[in-house]
């Protein structure tokens, strides 16, 4: 008998019920003699029905196919590759001439006055110094040819005046990033991707001495008991500085470039970042005045994109830049660019994005640019933009457009105003049209994935619909990603703001 009181299995009675433990066929009725083998719900499986499945491998176990045997293999290689030692010494031509410039040096100050030196350019002290090298050189027992002589004549120039190893690196226009690991490690990004270059630094004090120079040039300091600092180059490219204790390996500097050509939307999408319709519903977001946050990754492009939309702003507009170093280069008459100051030796003195936010509200601007939002400031923008400040843009950190929201949020909750998150969550659907997803994927190409209208709230939640998006397909033998930017057909939302500006049929012919 059972808990239930009924025998275990089928009762005497025809038609009863089979108790609890028995199995009930899932097609129902007996299996039929004539039908295939294994019965109507797992018929077998035929030859060729998997990839690479012949008919002799019908019965057989499965190998391991072609494509999963190159991923072992590509495993493999990045498991041997990691453990190299990378170091960035130099070796050759420029060994010898760094060996040179180290005798030199030291006998070339002792016949040159700094704060003469200091007030000629480049080009004037090289001239100045062609002779007094001339005589160093027989003083040491040194003959070098044309070659080496101009060669040592520039390091010794850009180690005087300039920025040392780094102005090799600063003069490439392939490169994007340069990353400084202490004195004996310098990557940098060429094309999207990493690798080693093939300079050193003289020691940590020559590389301390360089970041000094950096920070000085515009007003910041750093040292040990300021180890962090933000700073820029002439040319606008952005620096970050850390020193000891806090960095390890030694002072490490982090420089992003900036192309000297301002980049437009049509070149990303002749660059195959977006398509040209994704340029074109873009291209209407900026000159009608959508509110714009532009979400990716570190050097996922999103200062550049800032920049590209920017050229789409009326010229007849002000507009106020704010930046924590400033970085943008908006391609604008009446452009007026703000920047932060940290604090000084007292603690005291210091203006945060908040800060300059709230005063710019006082300047009578048209539209306010952050250059990144990573805290309590988010509200403030969030009011600029829906308080008469239409067509204002920022960037942040984000994965996707959905956290991109969620990280706008956490941010204004951050702060110290006690609002509800439903009311935080409506004053953001209220104020954002559009996020811009960008991204850097793994071939070192920079694209545009998705392309989002922020519509409203449903109850607690942010309601999205997904204008564009690029879909992965696959990957060409040299690395490369394939795939294709989709519209998903979707009249948009922000139609009637277009209308305003008489955009709105060539809005909707672009994301239909």
């Amino acid at each position: 008998m059972s808990a239930f009181g009924r025998r275990n299995g089928l009762s005497g009675t025809p038609g009863a019920r089979p108790a609890f433990g028995v199995a009930r066929p899932m097609q129902g009725g007996p299996a039929r003699a004539d039908g295939p083998e294994g019965g109507e719900q797992f018929p077998p499986l035929h030859p060729g029905a998997l990839p690479g499945m012949a008919e002799s491998d019908a019965s057989a176990p499965l190998e391991p196919t072609a494509a999963s045997s190159d991923a072992m293999t590509r495993l493999a290689e990045r498991q041997a590759a990691s453990a190299e030692s990378g170091s960035s010494r130099v070796e050759g031509f420029e060994s010898s001439i760094h060996r040179i410039k180290e005798q030199v040096l030291p006998r070339l100050l002792e016949r040159v006055d700094p704060e003469a030196a200091a007030t000629l350019s480049k080009d004037e002290l090289a001239e100045e110094f062609r002779p007094i090298i001339g005589e160093v050189l027989a003083e040491l027992k040194l003959t070098l040819n044309r070659r080496e002589q101009f060669a040592l004549e520039k390091v010794l120039v850009d180690e005087l005046l300039g920025l040392g190893p780094l102005e090799e690196l600063l003069s490439d226009p392939a490169i994007s990033d340069i990353m400084v690991n202490g004195p004996e490690q310098t990557f940098i990004e060429r094309k999207g991707r990493l690798e080693l270059a093939a300079i050193q630094f003289r020691d940590e004090e020559h590389l301390f001495q360089i970041a000094q120079r950096i920070c000085n040039s515009v007003g910041r300091r750093v040292d040990q008991t300021t180890p962090l600092a933000d700073a820029r180059l002439k040319d606008g490219s952005r620096v970050n500085v850390i020193v000891p204790p806090l960095s390890l390996k030694g002072t490490a500097i982090s420089i992003r470039k900036f192309s000297d050509k301002p980049i437009t939307l049509d070149m990303m999408a002749g660059f195959g970042s977006m398509s040209p319709k994704m340029a074109t519903a873009l291209k209407i977001a900026g000159a009608s005045r959508f509110n714009i946050v532009i979400s990716g990754g570190t050097g996922s492009g999103k200062t550049t994109m800032l920049n590209a939309l920017s050229k789409m702003i009326d010229p007849g507009e002000r507009v106020l830049t704010i930046e924590d170093a400033a970085e943008l280069r908006l391609q604008q008459p009446h452009w007026l660019p703000l920047e932060t100051r940290p604090p000084n030796l007292e603690g005291q003195g210091e203006i945060t994005i908040r800060d300059l936010v709230k005063n710019a509200l006082r300047m009578r601007p048209d539209r306010i640019i952050l250059g990144e939002i990573r805290g309590s400031e988010c509200f403030d923008l969030l009011s600029a933009m829906n308080t008469g400040h239409d067509g204002s843009m920022c960037t942040l950190h984000s994965n996707s457009p959905r956290e991109c929201l969620g990280r706008m949020e956490n941010m204004v909750m951050m702060g110290d105003i006690k609002i509800p998150k439903e009311a935080i969550s409506r004053q953001i659907a209220d104020s954002v049209d559009l996020i811009v997803q960008v991204k850097r994927l793994r071939d070192g190409s920079r694209r545009v994935t998705n392309v989002t209208e922020v519509i409203g709230m449903e109850g607690p939640v942010i309601v999205t619909q997904e204008l564009f998006k690029f879909e992965y397909l696959d990957e060409s033998a040299d690395g490369k990603i394939i795939g294709e930017y989709r519209s998903m057909g979707l009249r948009p939302y922000t139609l009637d703001k277009a209308r305003q500006f008489g955009f709105d049929q060539a809005l909707l012919e672009a994301c239909l």
